[in-house]
């Protein structure tokens, strides 16, 4: 059954805008929109014209959708590829990057290998979220003086090791159907088996004959544990986080060999659930990735308190499994020296090393593609660059695959940067932007540059650095969890109030972060966002009073007069434009009822 819809456009309604001369409305004719990233023909729309009445006449019918979001070369014949875009990798990058292309009117598929969803849903950040919700609730039940405190009475509390495992699995699994369903349903195809680079715009599918062409390519490949020389997996009692979200079994004591976001959300489940944790750091402080700040108060409340102790500046230079009722043994040697310094016997070790970018059978060699340290070289549009410094037509690689920041949520971004651009919109990512959330009990989350990072930029370009704090212990919804513990910093520019960094440890730190990355991303500055306004009493005036205590030079405008100033000039410069009939509001008009049309068709369709 079909269905049809009808816009009539008059001219004469348009009279009162005209200008002038005639030919003004008429030189937007033939108009060559992209709605919703459709090309109008792929709409049913004909070109407009100046006449007095153009009927345009829409049918929305009940074939594949695939016929409406088909991209048309520049004279309306049908695209020589299979498909518009071809994703290797459906993690949440390829994920991101598809959905994307679909409300753009790509004709997408994405290539998977493994499992929908990628490391992040299976083996990453999902189920790692559900052990921590586990070790989140333990630890309240556990911690008699926080409960007296709010006049609480709980016996003993107790877990079931299956139970908790089960728990991270289904989550899993929920997450990873929804993702496939949310594809399929958008009518992106999902092709099974590794994805190879045969050649340009040319990918084969597994290894059978199928081979798929595509206008531009997407590498969404993500990564794998890093296990350095001398360590030997087992998968049992030498771990990498794949194997630790299982939950196989809880050991009495565990090593755990890295500081950064894998070892310490771990260290926050293994002791939780009971287990006594060793850390082993490379480098001569704990978690090295933090503003020193942040991670000396982060190491006084999570690490000193807890059955964990720690080696810095050491090497794990051999690490063999338990075998024949032996206990698991760690080789550590000095960093600088390479000298044997200790040697541990544990029930267990988690190698949390960090991830090597998973590149390896990808065909890269085809184009002329190198990596470096396994990585695929782009430039800040994420376009592949070749072995000679070149870019590689209609190639692009997003997420771990190319190391720019290894994070789930960077790859999404990045692969929706580059849809933006191969529907015709330049778009540039600002990384600095991104936000990233260690979720221990309480968390950390950081955006931007750290203090040291900022006063070594300030030092190159010649700019002032100020820092600005604010602690939990003053924020009333935090003391009314009995969660005091806490602190916010802000690095900026006085001189001109621009956020360098914001770094918070404290209740939902993690959740707390946006305000500031939003707004680093949208370029606001302090003396702007201190006129926001919060709810009160909620964890959000945490990251108010900060904005508010920062103290920006007099003689900085406020961005907002200037916002109002300009906005009142646009509606000054339309209401001319509105008078003297400009080209501009006649085509704003225009594009405004089309776009109404798009929406009713587009709620026809689906």
């Amino acid at each position: 059954m079909q269905s049809s819809i009808s816009l009539s456009i008059s001219s004469s309604s348009l009279a009162p805008l005209r200008s002038n001369s005639a030919t003004d409305f008429a030189h937007f004719a033939p108009i060559n929109l992209r709605f919703c990233g459709l090309r109008r023909e792929a709409l049913g729309f004909s070109s407009l014209k100046h006449s007095d009445s153009k009927r345009v006449h829409i049918s929305a019918g009940s074939s594949s959708r695939r016929k409406v979001f088909a991209a048309l070369s520049g004279n309306g014949s049908p695209s020589k590829f299979d498909y518009d875009l071809l994703i290797i990798g459906a993690g949440v990058g390829g994920h991101g990057a598809a959905l994307h292309a679909v409300e753009k009117g790509l004709k997408t598929a994405i290539v998977e290998g493994d499992v929908v969803g990628g490391t992040c849903v299976n083996r990453g950040c999902v189920p790692s979220k559900a052990l921590l919700a586990v070790s989140g609730r333990m630890r309240e039940l556990q911690n008699e003086h926080h409960l007296k405190a709010l006049g609480l009475q709980v016996s003993a509390a107790g877990y079931d090791r299956q139970g908790v495992a089960d728990h991270a699995n289904n989550l899993a699994s929920k997450i990873r159907n929804n993702l496939t369903n949310s594809m399929k349903a958008l009518g992106v195809d999902i092709l099974t088996g590794v994805g190879t680079i045969l050649g340009p715009q040319k990918v084969q599918i597994g290894s059978s004959d199928k081979i798929v062409t595509a206008k531009d390519i997407i590498i969404a490949t993500g990564s794998v544990p890093f296990v350095p020389k001398g360590i030997e997996v087992d998968g049992k009692t030498v771990i990498t986080s794949d194997h630790a979200l299982k939950l196989e079994f809880v050991p009495e004591w565990i090593a755990i060999v890295g500081s950064g976001y894998i070892g310490l959300e771990f260290s926050d489940v293994y002791t939780a659930l009971g287990s006594e944790v060793t850390f082993i750091e490379a480098l001569d402080q704990l978690m090295p990735g933090f503003d020193p700040e942040i991670g000396k108060l982060a190491q006084r409340v999570l690490i000193n308190p807890r059955k964990i102790d720690y080696h810095t500046g050491v090497f794990a230079s051999k690490i063999t499994p338990a075998k024949d009722g032996k206990p698991v043994t760690i080789e550590l040697i000095d960093a600088k020296t390479k000298e044997l310094k200790d040697t541990l016997e544990v029930d267990a070790a988690l190698i949390a090393t960090g991830r090597a970018p998973f590149t390896n059978g990808l065909g890269l060699e085809n184009i002329n593609v190198a990596t470096q340290r396994g990585f695929i070289p782009v430039d800040e549009r994420m376009r592949v660059i070749d072995a000679n410094g070149k870019l590689v037509p209609h190639v692009y690689c997003i997420g771990d695959a190319n190391g720019k920041m290894m994070l789930a949520h960077a790859a999404s971004a990045q692969g929706i940067s580059v849809v933006e651009q191969v529907t015709g919109r330049d778009h540039v990512l600002n990384h600095l932007s991104i936000p990233a959330a260690c979720f221990t009990h309480p968390e950390i989350s950081m955006v931007g540059l750290t203090e040291p990072q900022a006063r070594e930029k300030a030092q190159k370009e010649g700019f002032e650095v100020s820092v600005a704090k604010t602690s939990f212990k003053a924020n009333t919804k935090a003391l009314a969890e009995n969660e005091g513990e806490g602190l916010a910093k802000l690095i900026y520019r006085p001189d001109n109030g621009e956020i360098l960094g914001v770094h918070i440890f404290g209740l939902h730190a993690a959740d707390l972060i946006h305000e500031a990355s939003n707004a680093i991303a949208l370029g606001t500055r302090i003396q702007d966002i201190k006129l926001a306004v919060h709810a009160h009493p909620t964890l959000s005036e945490v990251l108010d009073e900060l904005f508010k205590s920062a103290k920006v030079e007099a003689h900085v405008p406020i961005a907002g007069v200037q916002r109002n100033y300009t906005i009142s000039r646009w509606r000054s410069d339309q209401q001319e434009h509105h008078n003297t009939g400009r080209n501009n509001l006649v085509f704003n008009l225009v594009f405004r009822e089309l776009a109404d049309v798009v929406r009713l068709v587009w709620s026809k369709i689906f």
